[in-house]
């Protein structure tokens, strides 16, 4: 089942949800030739600190790891869970996916945007435009009284349509009192399929996206996915509450309600 919020865990979750929207928005302007992701990194657990929240990514475990930063910092062919490092220094033409997940008060806020170094190349410039277009169109597709698979469907078609890799391996998900609820939510699928939205429901929505093909693989660290084939992967994500209304994106600095767009 689906967990549906009540007033008050949908207050919670704007609160958490803004803190997050605001540590993401204070690393972009910092994304630079000569900085290292571990300065991101420092300045990220450094805002969330000073929002009196707390990251949801240390510590996080998966199997017998636990993940040892406080964001997720990716790195061109890196497509999710990058960790930040003083030997990874950004240089012009990289492109650096910032995830930031926070816990705040007993509920999650998570989003993620891929910031180019300038200047990058045509090719990932469109890239980054597709995936953050791809983002948009899933968002609005999570209307109450549609499929989970209306959201996937809508990310794979318009991905696909520019000849780039939606990648399978990592899906969206729900998300509320812990990082991951049900229901799953592949960039990929069928229409009118999975578990009917309704209203109450709250999404986190996150494309990612390969120039190359959709195959990836871990490395060593068993944390950092990268693409298979090398290529650039980009990544956008929204936090997203479901209404009769219409999906309102949650992720936003102060808590300004918004519509995809």
């Amino acid at each position: 089942m689906i967990p549906v919020k009540d007033k008050e865990g949908i207050v919670r979750m704007r609160e958490a949800c803004a803190k997050a929207a605001t540590v993401l928005e204070s690393l972009k302007p910092l994304v630079r030739p000569g900085i290292t992701t571990m300065d991101l990194e420092e300045a990220g657990r450094a805002e969330i600190a000073r929002l009196g929240a707390r990251s949801a990514c240390y510590g996080y475990q998966h199997g017998s790891r636990r993940y040892p930063a406080h964001t997720c910092i990716s790195v061109n062919e890196e497509v999710v869970h990058g960790i930040p490092s003083f030997k990874r220094i950004l240089r012009e033409g990289d492109i650096v996916s910032l995830d930031i997940v926070i816990e705040y008060n007993g509920y999650i806020g998570d989003n993620a945007f891929t910031v180019p170094v300038l200047p990058v190349s045509p090719k990932v410039q469109n890239l980054l435009r597709v995936t953050r277009e791809a983002l948009a169109l899933g968002i609005s597709s999570a209307l109450v009284g549609n499929r989970v698979g209306d959201i996937s469907h809508a990310i794979q078609a318009f991905v696909e349509a520019h000849g780039y890799g939606v990648v399978r391996d990592m899906v969206g998900h729900g998300v509320g009192v812990s990082m991951h609820e049900p229901p799953e939510i592949p960039n990929f699928g069928k229409r009118s399929t999975g578990e009917r939205i309704r209203p109450g429901m709250t999404f986190a929505i996150e494309p990612m996206v390969n120039l190359g093909g959709y195959a990836t693989r871990t490395l060593s660290d068993g944390w950092t996915v990268v693409s298979a084939d090398g290529s650039p992967s980009a990544h956008f994500e929204h936090t997203v509450l479901t209404s009769e209304k219409g999906p309102e994106i949650l992720t936003i600095p102060g808590n300004v309600p918004a519509k995809a767009a």
